[in-house]
């Protein structure tokens, strides 16, 4: 088999569309011409809540807090309080943190908006440690996380948390 010749200025045009080309007829697409989706991948934005539920572990709520943004809106699920910056963030944990919540998924819905936003949405359940007695409660609630990315980090601008009307 012979490779065809190509003029110059077909191979440059070629080039820069990053093709390369093989034997006769075939074309092949180089690493050039295979760039990577900038966007998260679904799993690494299903990846945040644990992020965020290791940092309710900690007991500490300016943990939790930080993976707030600063100008970030929570609706908490045990609260009738919008929260709507750091200082109250930091309050509502501080008082949630008491209850040593455990959280898990019971079903999630991720939608990647673009490289820097995303969205979690489903329904989470968290087992509750009453500090007086130990009893423990579990509490069904819908949830809603959107994230931005900013300056290289992920974080919640919005968290809307609610119990489930069932329940």
């Amino acid at each position: 088999m012979t490779v065809r010749s190509i003029s110059t200025r077909a191979a440059v045009v070629i080039g820069a569309a990053g093709l390369v080309l093989g034997t006769v007829g075939t074309v092949v697409a180089t690493a050039d011409s295979r760039k990577e989706d900038p966007r998260p991948a679904k799993t690494q934005i299903e990846g945040l809540f644990t992020t965020w539920n290791k940092a309710l572990q900690t007991g500490d709520p300016k943990k939790v807090a930080d993976l707030y943004a600063g100008d970030a809106v929570l609706l908490p699920t045990v609260s009738n309080k919008v929260r709507t910056d750091r200082a109250q963030i930091v309050d509502y944990f501080e008082h949630f943190l008491q209850k040593k919540p455990v959280g898990k998924k019971v079903q999630s819905i991720v939608n990647v908006l673009d490289k820097d936003s995303a969205m979690d949405t489903g329904v989470y359940e968290f087992t509750l440690t009453d500090p007086a007695t130990g009893a423990k409660s579990t509490v069904a609630a819908r949830y809603t996380y959107e994230y931005e990315k900013r300056d290289g980090k992920w974080l919640i601008v919005n968290h809307h948390s609610s119990k489930m009307p069932e329940g």
